[in-house]
């Protein structure tokens, strides 16, 4: 009996002490009553039962000192979840990395480079453009969340000249290039994301309305389940991302076999097409008035000048010939623009009708039509002739000169040019209203009338050549059109 109680007492003494180690309470209040020990040997069937209790509360002191991954594992048996094989997944943070976005959802992208502060979950990439204080992000940062399970990791020089470079390929099809100055930088953070999508992927989803959790037991190492796991789920993964290529060169098969589709029956069209002499015929197309060639045009009409030019100078002397700058002055342009719209389409013109009772409107319709003349009406081919025989010091000689070139010009040139210069010759006839002079009307008819084909001389120049041969033949338009003289 004595060496029993002595006994009780050695295991009460080992359960203060581990009591007072726990609780961190004073001894004296952990200090054991005799009858609390009489009460206990009374209830004790065996030494054994007394001592297998002290040795539970002694663990319990050497359990609170282990190392996190114990406690981690008893939290892990607690709640059910257990990563596969007993080895959880790195979680890396605080690196900048260089990252570019080079596909979304499988739409390619503009390659380029942002430094982003990176931080590695157990199934995410979490990828934030300000860094991570102690109390969280700074405000208004972004984040970019790559999502792990399912992706693919790789090593990709080919994919930028930088160094130490490799892609993530996600799920869904994005796709991320990672880089860093450092080797050893890249490498600790592709091998941390490797090993997270590799645990990420052989991890067994959990059903909502289901209880069931990965056994106990597969994260024991070295385990069988955990290698046949593997070998299982490795093809499914695999499956998934062939399936993702293949239909990506499906995508793209599709699309180069529709974009050769539309170019054939293009081709197809344009063979088949109707000439334009056929479509004119039909009455689809109408020959224009303002863009047409002199020649193509009366050649239509079966004149010399065009009909057009002769209606507006009829009218301009009619009633225009004393307005304060005739020529000078421009017309409203939509007025002239739906004057012209009506002779292209070969309606009924009358100048005298009350719409075109400006004056300034016609004659902005005659300049618009010897501007957009597709050769102008004297000649490419004539323009630097016409710029030496001006140059000529003797007056006779000139007017001889300029003559000769006129006279080798096709007869509608000819015979336009007479019309128009015998009309301006009478508006300067009433230069004392209308205030137009020889030179005034040079300027406004010099680039209207005459231009170099390809001007690849100064325009400044060929202007004051341009102004000096129309202000010539207007004054010696009598000697050079054989003018009768009144």
């Amino acid at each position: 009996m004595n060496l029993t109680s002595s006994n009780c007492q050695d295991s009460s003494d080992r359960t203060q002490m581990a009591g007072s180690r726990i609780s961190a309470k004073p001894p004296l209040l952990m200090e054991p009553r005799p009858g609390a020990v009489q009460m206990r040997m009374k209830s004790s069937q065996s030494s054994g039962e007394r001592l297998s209790q002290s040795r539970s509360m002694v663990l319990q002191e050497s359990d609170l000192q282990q190392n996190p991954i114990s406690r981690h594992r008893r939290n892990q048996s607690q709640h059910g979840v257990l990563g596969v094989g007993g080895a959880e997944p790195p979680e890396l943070k605080g690196d900048l990395l260089n990252v570019a976005k080079i596909s979304d959802g499988g739409k390619k992208q503009r390659k380029n480079w942002t430094g982003m502060w990176s931080e590695l979950t157990s199934d995410q990439l979490l990828l934030h453009k300000e860094r991570q204080q102690e109390a969280g992000m700074k405000a208004g940062g972004k984040t970019d969340v790559v999502q792990l399970c399912g992706a693919v990791i790789e090593w990709t020089p080919d994919k930028s000249s930088r160094k130490n470079v490799f892609q993530i390929t996600t799920h869904t099809g994005s796709e991320y290039l990672l880089q860093a100055e450092s080797y050893s930088t890249a490498s600790k953070w592709f091998d941390g994301i490797r090993k997270t999508v590799d645990s990420s992927s052989k991890l067994p989803l959990r059903r909502s309305n289901s209880s069931e959790f990965p056994p106990r037991h597969s994260s024991l190492p070295g385990h069988a389940s955990t290698s046949t796991n593997t070998k299982q789920r490795n093809p499914v993964h695999r499956r998934s991302i062939n399936m993702f290529v293949s239909s990506k060169l499906k995508h793209s098969a599709s699309d180069s076999a529709d974009k050769n589709g539309v170019k054939n029956r293009l081709k197809k069209f344009i063979i088949r097409r109707p000439s334009m002499k056929t479509l004119q015929e039909k009455g689809l197309i109408k020959d224009r008035v303002f863009g047409c060639h002199l020649l193509t045009l009366c050649e239509r009409e079966g004149s010399t000048v065009p009909s057009f030019v002769q209606l507006c100078l009829d009218a301009i002397e009619k009633r225009g010939m004393d307005v304060d700058g005739i020529y000078r002055v421009s017309g409203n342009l939509s007025t002239v623009q739906k004057l012209r719209f009506i002779v292209d389409q070969e309606e009924a013109l009358d100048l005298d009708h009350s719409q075109w009772e400006d004056v300034h409107v016609v004659t902005g319709a005659l300049k618009m039509f010897f501007r957009e003349l597709p050769e102008p009406l004297f000649p490419f081919r004539a323009f630097q002739p016409f710029v030496e025989a001006v140059k000529i010091k003797d007056s006779r000689q000139k007017v001889q000169a300029v003559k000769k070139l006129i006279q080798d010009l096709p007869q509608p040139n000819q015979d336009t040019m007479k019309q128009l210069f015998s009309h301006l010759h009478r508006v300067l006839a009433f230069s004392r209203q209308n205030l137009m002079s020889t030179q005034g009307i040079g300027i406004v008819f010099g680039p209207t009338l005459m231009w170099p084909e390809l001007d690849g001389g100064n325009m400044a120049v060929n202007m004051v050549y341009q102004n000096q041969i129309i202000e010539f033949i207007l004054i010696e338009s009598r000697d050079i059109f054989s003018l009768d003289r009144k």
